[in-house]
């Protein structure tokens, strides 16, 4: 049951090690299921983002309860739980500890629209530093929920990782590439003496919204999947010798 939605988080997961959002066995993604809207599909523990099978994903409630699959949940269950509960336009939540969100995150600093990544978070992205701990109770994980808003679809967990969300699986995946690169992005220009020239102020939202469409979140996501897949690619997806 629910292969198709299955296959599809299978295919997520595989996007985002290749990628580089993987680590190890950490990091986690669901999808709300769409008849029942109380329960959603998310990657087991104790694997990689890159292991997930339409036989070994599981199902969980609201309330945090495994309901369906042989494999055992996350801990920071309730980053999806507290997000999907509060947020009922939102079908899809990731969470993740890409390198360069973390180390900006140090930084203390606001994230600036150096890059057409840069420019698509352009109304800023919270910073949730209530903890810098794991997130493995139902109070931690509304906390993260109060401090995404009713809006954001991107939030920076403070010396820990991303948050992204949305109402498909395709943005959601591609809000935390882009999230990733734009912190990536800024950091090199911290590093060149910080940032000089930003994109202008009146052009900067024009740009973000012909950067983020529904169409360029599917399209760039088949894309990742077909790269992901190709047995003669390195994990950037270029042609590796393989005599």
């Amino acid at each position: 049951m629910y292969d198709d939605l299955k296959q599809r988080l299978r295919d997520a997961g595989r996007v985002l090690v290749h990628e580089g959002l993987g680590d190890y066995v950490a990091g986690h993604i669901s999808m709300r299921l769409p008849d029942r809207p109380d329960q959603f599909l998310m990657k087991p523990a104790g694997m990689g983002l890159d292991e997930m099978t339409i036989e070994n994903i599981i199902t969980v409630n609201l309330d945090g309860m495994k309901t369906d699959g042989p494999s055992p949940r996350h801990n920071e269950v309730w980053i999806h739980s507290e997000i999907l509960r509060t947020r009922t336009e939102i079908n899809s939540v990731l969470h993740a500890h890409p390198e360069a969100a973390v180390a900006f995150s140090s930084l203390d600093k606001p994230l600036l629209p150096v890059s057409n990544d840069g420019s698509i978070f352009y109304n800023g992205v919270p910073v949730f530093s209530e903890t810098t701990d794991l997130i493995t109770t139902r109070e931690r994980g509304e906390a993260v929920a109060r401090t995404l808003g009713p809006e954001k679809r991107a939030l920076i967990l403070r010396n820990h990782g991303i948050v992204t969300c949305s109402p498909s699986i395709e943005e959601t995946v591609w809000i935390g590439l882009k999230l990733e690169r734009a912190c990536r992005i800024q950091l090199a220009a911290e590093a060149a003496g910080g940032p000089k020239l930003l994109v202008r102020e009146e052009e900067v939202a024009a740009k973000a919204q012909k950067a983020n469409r529904a169409d360029l979140h599917t399209n760039v996501f088949n894309y990742l999947v077909r790269r992901s897949a190709c047995p003669y690619c390195d994990t950037k997806g270029r042609g590796i010798r393989i005599d």
